[in-house]
C-alpha cells in the first residue's frame, strides 16, 4: 500500500530537481535579456519622454521629442520613404533568391552541404569585409561590374556615386545576405512528403503546377516567417548604407538607422533618438500585424 506513495514522492523529486537544473540552465540568458535587453528598453522609454542630451540629467518633456520628430525634423519623411522603398524591393527579392537557391540544394547531389555553407558564410562573416568587397565590385572606374558591362560594349553606370544607381546597388548587395532565409526554406522543403509529388505526376501535374499546389501550400509557414524577420531586417537597416555610401549621394540611401544615429551621437539629442527608435518599433509592430493578416489566408498550417 506505501509503495505507490514512494514512486509519486520520487517523481516529484525528479521534477524538482529538474526545475532547479532548468532554472540554472538559462539564468545567464534570463540575467542578459533583462538586464541588456528589457532594461534598456524601460529606460529608452523614458528617455524618450526626456529632453537629453548624453551628459546631463535628463528633464521629462512628455511628448515634444514625438512631435518634433514628426513634424519638425526634415529628414524624418526622407529617412522614413527611403527605407520603405528599401523595404519595398529587398524583401521580395532576397526570399525569390533564397527560395531559388533552396530548390537547387534540396536535390541529392554530392557536395550540397559545401554550397549551403558557401551561400550561409556571408550572413555569419565579418559585415564591413563584405560590405568593402562590394565597394570594390561597384567601383564606376575600377569595378568587376562594370568591366564585365565594357566586355559587350555597355558603359557602366557610377553605381554607389549615383543618385539613380545607389539605391538599387544596396537591393543587389542585400542578396549576399539570404542565406539564413535560405536554409530556413532548405527546412521547410525538406519536410514536403516525396507522397505528394509522386501522386501528382501521376495525375499529369506540370512542374509549376506541383510547385504551386503542394510545394508552395506546404511551406506557406516558412513564406511568412522569412518575410517577417525580413521586413523587420530591411527597415533596422544601417551598416551597409552607413559604410558604403554614407546615406548619400544627396541622401538618396539616407536610412532610418542612420537618422537616430546622427540624431544622438551626432546632435546630442538622445531622448529624440530614443523618439525615433520607438516609432520604429511601433511601425513594425503595425507592419507585422498587416502583414500576418494578410498572409494568414494564404497560409496553410495543416493539409
Amino acid at each position: 500500500m506505501n509503495s505507490p506513495k514512494k514512486i509519486i514522492h520520487k517523481v516529484s523529486s525528479l521534477e524538482r530537481k529538474e526545475r532547479r537544473y532548468f532554472y540554472l540552465f538559462i539564468s545567464p540568458w534570463l540575467a542578459g535579456f533583462f538586464l541588456l535587453t528589457i532594461g534598456p528598453m524601460i529606460y529608452s522609454f523614458y528617455c524618450a519622454l526626456c529632453e537629453w542630451d548624453g551628459m546631463s540629467a535628463p528633464i521629462f518633456s512628455g511628448l515634444d521629442n514625438y512631435t518634433r520628430t514628426i513634424t519638425s525634423n526634415q529628414d524624418f519623411r526622407r529617412a522614413l520613404v527611403n527605407t520603405f522603398v528599401y523595404a519595398v524591393f529587398s524583401v521580395p527579392t532576397s526570399m525569390i533568391f533564397a527560395l531559388f537557391l533552396a530548390f537547387l540544394l534540396n536535390k541529392n547531389h554530392k557536395g550540397a552541404g559545401i554550397f549551403q555553407a558557401l551561400f550561409y558564410f556571408p550572413s555569419v562573416a565579418a559585415g564591413t569585409a563584405v560590405y568593402m568587397v562590394w565597394i570594390w565590385l561597384f567601383n564606376g572606374e575600377t569595378g568587376v561590374f562594370n568591366y564585365l558591362l565594357s566586355l559587350i560594349g555597355i558603359e557602366g553606370p557610377k553605381w554607389l556615386a549615383s543618385t539613380e544607381w545607389a539605391m538599387p546597388s544596396l537591393i543587389l548587395m542585400n542578396l549576399t545576405f539570404c542565406g539564413q532565409a535560405m536554409l530556413i526554406f532548405l527546412a521547410g522543403l525538406k519536410q514536403v512528403p516525396a507522397a505528394y509529388y509522386e501522386a501528382a505526376e501521376i495525375d499529369g501535374a506540370t512542374e509549376f503546377g506541383k510547385f504551386a499546389n503542394i510545394t508552395l501550400p506546404m511551406i506557406s509557414p516558412v513564406v511568412l516567417l522569412n518575410t517577417i524577420m525580413g521586413m523587420i531586417s530591411a527597415f533596422q537597416i544601417f551598416n551597409q548604407p552607413f559604410i558604403m555610401t554614407g546615406g548619400g549621394p544627396m541622401k538618396s540611401t539616407y536610412m532610418y538607422g542612420m537618422l537616430i544615429y546622427d540624431t544622438g551621437f551626432y546632435f546630442f539629442r538622445f531622448g529624440e533618438a530614443a523618439a525615433q527608435s520607438w516609432i520604429l518599433c511601433f511601425l513594425l509592430v503595425a507592419l507585422t500585424v498587416i502583414v500576418m493578416k494578410l498572409m494568414n489566408r494564404k497560409t496553410v498550417y495543416e493539409l
